[in-house]
């Protein structure tokens, strides 16, 4: 299992290099692709000795794999870019290959999900949560980012350019809980910013270059409750479900911002009748 650059060709491995340069068969996401990166290190290699193994196809290209390793050749996988198997193909081919008794190797390298939390600058003791892509579907990201409101770790996301200003709009709800936004890793328009959650929209609004290309974004660790705060709802709570007031009933609103902010339901259910109170009279 073969690492390769998300971005920049510099940040291929010598290791991988060598590997690439050895094996009898590399199967790969994208044979084309492949390909291209191959000859950008000077590796020629045949049509014949690339295999494709892709989304579509892993459980057929995984028996051709098997193949290959029974018949005493060596095989390197490789997905389009990053680390396989990490919202990549490649964790049915690594089973298949394990199932049958072969070694599996892996060659670390790239990643996204490290890069990114490398520069998020967080200071607790380094434990968190990759969710990956969540659900495309509106309800169920809600409801995996109200988890996510309740996970005291950081959580990992990832996301690409047609989907972040759906996914920044759904992660307003966190308030000011710090995010991480990363854009186009190690590439040549490479940004970085940290800002609050509910900011995140208005970020993307920049420069139209900043909703393209693809996102790992850093939600940082829940804060601990300050000292005290024991006699209603916080200041942040009220906010989240202010925000959910103005999109549902009261009752959802309240039951989600229970969820996102651990307040208690009756507390919020108070604060919410008072809200709408307010925008009634």
């Amino acid at each position: 299992m073969v690492a390769t650059p998300i971005g920049n060709l510099a940040d291929i491995t010598l290791r991988a290099l060598h590997v690439l340069s050895l094996v009898d068969c590399i199967a790969c996401e994208d044979t084309r692709h492949t390909q291209s990166l191959l000859r950008a290190y000077g590796i020629e290699r045949a049509p014949g000795s690339l295999l494709a193994v892709h989304q579509h196809n892993e459980q057929e290209g995984a028996a051709r794999v098997l193949e290959r390793l029974a018949a005493g050749e060596r095989v390197a996988f490789v997905s389009d870019a990053g680390t396989p198997a990490i919202s990549d193909p490649g964790a049915r081919l690594v089973q298949a290959a394990q199932a049958a008794a072969h070694r599996v190797m892996p060659l670390p390298g790239a990643s996204s999900v490290t890069a990114a939390l490398s520069a998020a600058g967080l200071t607790e003791d380094g434990r968190f949560e990759f969710a990956g892509f969540l659900d495309t579907r509106a309800a169920a990201r809600d409801s995996a980012i109200a988890r996510i409101a309740a996970q005291p770790l950081a959580v990992v996301l990832l996301e690409a350019p047609h989907r972040i200003a759906a996914l920044a709009r759904a992660l307003a709800v966190l308030g000011e809980r710090p995010v991480t936004v990363a854009r186009e890793l190690t590439k040549q328009f490479e940004e970085i910013a940290t800002l609050p959650a509910h900011a995140l929209s208005g970020w993307l609004a920049g420069p139209p270059s900043r909703e393209r290309g693809e996102f790992a974004l850093v939600v940082h660790p829940r804060p601990a409750p300050a000292a005290g705060d024991t006699d209603g709802p916080g200041d942040e709570a009220l906010r989240v479900l202010r925000l959910l007031l103005a999109e549902l009933p009261v009752k959802s609103a309240v039951k989600l911002a229970a969820e996102i902010t651990r307040e208690p339901r009756n507390a919020l259910y108070d604060a919410a009748l008072a809200m709408k109170g307010q925008a009634g009279d």
